[in-house]
């Protein structure tokens, strides 16, 4: 492999070394000063199938670290491993990552090429590996179970819209093979990659030893995914972009792991107020009507606070929903919009809809949250409410045109020759009011010191989880409408919105 300015480690590892050779100890002293040291260290011990090298290393590393590592080299019956570094790249006085490719030879079936990232932080004061399971997959959780199960596929190639291949090996992998194995043609015999990320569904991650024989033009644009996947850099992140005038999905740059930005599934935070805020303009409010913002309130048995207890007072629709508070959506939520009606507008944003054939999505069902605290949670988008960066652009799209479209990564005619249609298209509440507000977000609101360019836009979105925030930016600009996920990212307006403002700057 190429170096890419440092000294590259590309060795080949027998599977022999990998399930248990004899351990390599690496004693602490001076090549633990410096992250770049750690992380050398790191990729010379894998390099030589040192697991236990490698978990001292390790700043606290699960009892299974081990044992997670052999799943995935058992269970794809994996030959020999090379990896590729790249430099690393201090985030902070005492967080380092480093970005790495690396590539699996599975079964005599063929190679197996992702990128992943090591993370690195001081730990009493000793620089150490941050080691998660998606340090060995990105997206990865916990203990998986990697199998190889040979399949019939057709034997099609998917390409860009311009009729251009895409690299056999980027993070639009797994849904080229889902395009490839939906189109008719001649059968080929080619092995795929599943895992099953704890007690999760079976993921197809990848197909190996098909030989495709015809093109297939999918709607994606080779510059907006370019421009993407620059953008989502060596972070565990997604972009997806769609253009809101016809339901094209001409973007997907995915580092979740399997197809996560189309499948997995999030609380949305605040971005869901774009839905809630329909809901609200459908029952007669407007951009400008008044609306009570205080730092705290209670509604439905539920107490409800802003991020850093922020208090407008008496404001409007528009400078709440720009200023993000929570205190304004869960109330309203409560007692103006009510359960039926905000669920309606969420069915009218996607939520729940029958995807386009040829995708693989979840739905995304708008739960049933009745009349109590699960409501004020709903209205800013916590609680039971769940959505994937797919559908959080859909709504971002179906704001810049007024019309609700099914996404789609196939033509209408490529659609109809598998033997389905596209989903009906439809109004949604609100859109010119809903678009002023998205605009006071950039120009005034939570959003405006990401660096946006002029034009955009958008909503932040903070979700919390157990654990943690997902950082969260919808929006558009001009025919484009995107999303952007940042898992276990932090906070919406300084991680996502920024992400944002790269991927859109980056577009040439």
């Amino acid at each position: 492999m190429r170096s890419r300015g440092v000294a590259v480690l590309a060795v080949l590892v027998t599977l022999a070394l990998a399930a248990g050779a004899a351990a390599v100890w690496l004693w602490p002293g001076r090549d633990e000063g410096t992250p770049e040291e750690v992380a050398r260290d790191y990729f010379a011990a894998w390099s030589r199938g040192s697991l236990d090298g490698m978990g001292r290393l390790v700043a606290d590393p699960p009892p299974d670290f081990a044992d997670q590592h052999h799943a995935l080299s058992d269970g794809l019956r994996v030959s020999t491993i090379a990896l590729d570094p790249r430099p690393v790249v201090r985030s902070g006085p005492d967080t380092a990552r480093a970005a790495f490719t690396v590539t699996r030879a599975v079964a005599g079936r063929g190679d197996w090429t992702f990128g992943s990232e090591l993370r690195l932080g001081k730990v009493d004061g000793r620089w150490r590996v941050l080691w998660t399971p998606s340090t060995l997959y990105p997206g990865l959780k916990g203990k998986g179970t990697w199998s190889l199960r040979e399949v019939t596929v057709p034997a099609v190639a998917p390409v860009a819209r311009d009729g251009k291949p895409f690299p056999q090996d980027g993070p639009l992998q797994p849904y080229l093979s889902a395009i490839n194995e939906r189109m008719e043609g001649e059968a080929g015999t080619g092995w795929v990659i599943e895992l099953r990320d704890g007690s999760g569904p079976v993921q197809r991650v990848k197909v190996l030893g098909v030989k495709a024989t015809r093109k297939v033009r999918t709607t994606l644009d080779r510059r907006v995914q370019a421009a993407a996947e620059r953008a989502v850099g060596g972070r565990q992140a997604a972009v997806v972009a769609i253009r809101p005038s016809s339901g094209e999905i001409v973007a997907v740059a995915d580092a979740l792991g399997g197809m996560g930005a189309f499948v997995g599934t999030y609380p949305p935070g605040s971005t869901f107020k774009v839905v809630t805020a329909a809901a609200l303009l459908a029952d007669g409010m407007g951009a400008g009507s008044a609306a009570d913002c205080p730092a705290v309130v209670v509604t439905a048995q539920r107490t409800i606070r802003n991020d850093q207890n922020h208090d407008l007072g008496r404001t409007t629709l528009r400078d709440a929903f720009a200023a993000s508070c929570n205190t304004t959506f869960a109330r309203l939520a409560v007692e103006k919009a009510g359960a039926k009606k905000l669920a309606a507008a969420a069915e009218s944003f996607g939520f729940g809809a029958r995807v386009a054939p040829g995708l693989t999505a979840a739905p995304c069902p708008f739960p049933s949250v009745g009349s109590g605290a699960a409501l004020a949670e709903a209205g800013i988008g916590q609680g039971q409410v769940l959505a994937s960066p797919l559908l959080m652009a859909s709504v971002a799209a179906a704001v810049a045109d007024g019309t609700w479209r099914a996404p789609r990564l196939l033509s209408p005619e490529l659609i109809r020759e598998g033997g389905g249609g596209v989903p009906d298209a439809h109004d949604v509440p609100g859109a010119a009011d809903l678009r002023s507000m998205m605009r006071a977000v950039v120009t005034g609101g939570t959003a405006a010191r990401a660096g946006l360019p002029e034009g955009t836009s958008g909503k932040t979105g903070t979700a919390e989880y157990d654990g943690g925030t997902h950082a969260w930016f919808i929006g558009f600009r001009g025919d484009l409408a995107f999303s952007v996920l940042v898992p276990d990212g932090g906070s919406g307006p300084e991680v996502a919105a920024p992400l944002a403002a790269a991927f859109l700057r980056g577009l040439r």
